[in-house]
This record gives C-alpha cells, sequence and structure tokens, in this order.
C-alpha cells in the first residue's frame, strides 16, 4: 500500500510529527508513506510528488488550510489528479461540524464558515474521519489519526527536576483550562517550586491576529503569570518538547474547551506520558478513561480540592509512576502507530 498525505511543508507544527511517524511505521510494515511535496523539500521526511501511483491519499485538515508562511495548501491539484475513492480527509479541529461554541472556544465565528468547511470536505471525499470516538454528524467515522510511539519514552526518575510544573504547547484557546491549573497550583505556590510555560503567544498574541482571535484563542493574563512566577520561555523544536516535559515532576494535559466537548485528541495527547514526568489530565474523567484506560482517571485534576491532587503528586511522584507506565502500557498496546496506519489502510480500501 502507497500513501501519501497532503500537508504544509514544515516538521515543527500541527500533524507533522504524526506523518513523520506514519511513514516510518509504514516502513517497518512493507507499505510505502510519504509528504505530497517534491522530493526533499521536508529534509526529515519522505516527500513525492507522485499523487498517480498512491494507493491513498490522506487530508488531515485543520483549522488553517488557507494560509501558513503566506502559502495556501495545495488541495486542487490532489483532488484533479487522484480518483475521488482513494481520498480521505481527517478532520482534525472538529471543522466539520455546525458552529459549536464552549467557554469562549469555536470551531467556526458564523454558519458562513461552517457551511463553506463542509462545503469543501464533502468535495474532497465520502471518507470524512474525526479523532474522536464520538462524532456528532452521522456520515463522519472515529479515527484518532494522532497515536503513541513507545520508543518516545523516558524512564521515570523523580530525584532531580528543575520544575514542580512544566507546560509546553501553543496558547490557542488554551488560557481558560491553564488558568484553571494556576489556580489550584494557588493556594500551594510556595511548595510547587518552578513553574515553566514554554510557546508561542503566552504573554500576547501575535501581530496581525484579528481581534476575535485576541479576545478568544490568544486570550492570556500576563500579569496573573508574572504574580505567579511563572517563567514564560519561548517555543522549542518539536524533538525537544518530551525531553523538556521530562524536566517537571508533573505537566498538564491541556486541550481546548472545543475538543473536551467533541472528545477530539491531539498529539500532545500522546506525548506526554512518555515524558519523565507525571501527566496531569483537565480533561472530563470520561474522556480520560476512553483514551488512557480507567486506571487513569487517579490523574485527573478534580473539582473538589485540586490543589491537594497536586501537592500529592509533588510529593510521592513514585506512587503515580506505577499508573504511569500502565497507561504507556495501554497507549502501546492499542494506539501505536501500526495500529494506525493498519487503520488507515482498511480506510483507505472501504
Amino acid at each position: 500500500m502507497r500513501l501519501l498525505f497532503v500537508y504544509w511543508k514544515v516538521e515543527n507544527a500541527g500533524s507533522a510529527q504524526d506523518i513523520y511517524n506514519y511513514c516510518e511505521a509504514a516502513k517497518r510494515m512493507g507499505h510505502e508513506a510519504a509528504l505530497y511535496a517534491p522530493e526533499g523539500a521536508v529534509s526529515r521526511f519522505d516527500c513525492s510528488p507522485d499523487l498517480e501511483s498512491a494507493d491513498g491519499v490522506i487530508f488531515p485538515l485543520e483549522w488553517n488550510i488557507y494560509l501558513h508562511n503566506n502559502e495556501p495548501l495545495d488541495l486542487e491539484e490532489p483532488m484533479r489528479r487522484v480518483p475521488r475513492r482513494r481520498r480521505v480527509v481527517i478532520d482534525c479541529d472538529g471543522m466539520y461540524n455546525d458552529v459549536t461554541r464552549v467557554d469562549g472556544d469555536y470551531n467556526h465565528l458564523d454558519e458562513a464558515g461552517s457551511r463553506a468547511r463542509t462545503e469543501l470536505y464533502d468535495a474532497i471525499s465520502d471518507k470524512i474521519f474525526q479523532p474522536t470516538l464520538h462524532p456528532v454528524r452521522r456520515n463522519v467515522r472515529p479515527f484518532f489519526f494522532h497515536a503513541y510511539n513507545p520508543t518516545w519514552e523516558i524512564p521515570l526518575d523523580f530525584r532531580s527536576k528543575d520544575y514542580g510544573m512544566c507546560y509546553v504547547g501553543t496558547n490557542w484557546f488554551r488560557w481558560r483550562p491553564m488558568r484553571r491549573v494556576l489556580a489550584a497550583i494557588g493556594p500551594i505556590r510556595e511548595k510547587v517550586g518552578r513553574i515553566g510555560l514554554i510557546g508561542h503567544n503566552w504573554l500576547e498574541a501575535p501581530s496581525g491576529a484579528d481581534a476575535a482571535l485576541r479576545e478568544a484563542a490568544y486570550y492570556t493574563d500576563p500579569v496573573y503569570l508574572k504574580r505567579l512566577g511563572v517563567e514564560v520561555m519561548p517555543a522549542i523544536p518539536i524533538e525537544q518538547v518530551i525531553p523538556c516535559m521530562s524536566k517537571a515532576v508533573f505537566n498538564p494535559v491541556l486541550i481546548r474547551p472545543l475538543f473536551n466537548r467533541l472528545g477530539l485528541v491531539t498529539c500532545r495527547t500522546f506525548e506526554t506520558p512518555a515524558a519523565n514526568t507525571i501527566p496531569v489530565f483537565a480533561q472530563d474523567p470520561s474522556y480520560v478513561a476512553e483514551i488512557y484506560g480507567p486506571e487513569a482517571i487517579e490523574l485527573v485534576l478534580p473539582e473538589d480540592k485540586p490543589d491537594a491532587k497536586i501537592l500529592d503528586i509533588l510529593e510521592q511522584p513514585d506512587r503515580y509512576a506505577g499508573i504511569v507506565r500502565r497507561i504507556r502500557e495501554h497507549l502501546a498496546g492499542k494506539h501505536s502507530y501500526e495500529t494506525r496506519l493498519t487503520e488507515l489502510i482498511e480506510m483507505v480500501r472501504s
């Protein structure tokens, strides 16, 4: 089976890490996968412009499909040259839905945006999937797309840590879940130690962002961060993410409120458990149990006395390490890239 992924020619953003891992898993399994791009266009990836020989062309589509580094994503050429039955859409961000708003987060500003995205995805393929177990629309099927790689794992060792807490990721509709974690830390701030926040847009919105995004997607409170003594640092390359998370006793696992409502997973869903840290889940317990197994509920930040949970993790990390090891086993068994690739091949053949 030969698969091509239609995505941005980037190495350190969005679903790039997933596509790289699919390409590597394909080699191990006797298949072929590549990024649709001129050969050598992205140094880390196997690239190919050969659409005609592809058995399946995969479109992992995110909110921003129109501009990246001032270049539009090329959707028209694959649609023109590849038969419809070979094309598969992965709606990574829940855009193939009616307008949905949750705690200041949303997938579309208005119904016109929802209609436009729906018409586009329908034009690409009849095979539309979302990374959730609970799609809203009847014609959408579940497929997590993102996955776990056991080779990422760093042995758990809490004898020497630079930080009590770290979070690595961009502020994109994440201030509300981050604010909840920081509020839980407030009463025990002196016992937590250093707090590191690594990523884009935690101190201010990017220049040029429109007013709606500034107030929703990029909202932050730098005064509050400073008062709490949070160390805000620049974004890092993707290969440094897991080692950076490993510098802290615990890392919160945050997703957008919209994703929590829709049950969507992201690449970070599967990266944090591989780090030398305790993941603290800020999602609904039912969401956590479905993905990580029922024992992972012990690592959910509770509504009642969340500060006590964080303090217990800081004081007894080895007690929670056993849960993390079993989560790793669960993810390796059910959510590996080999498992995902097998599912993806069946989707292409269906």
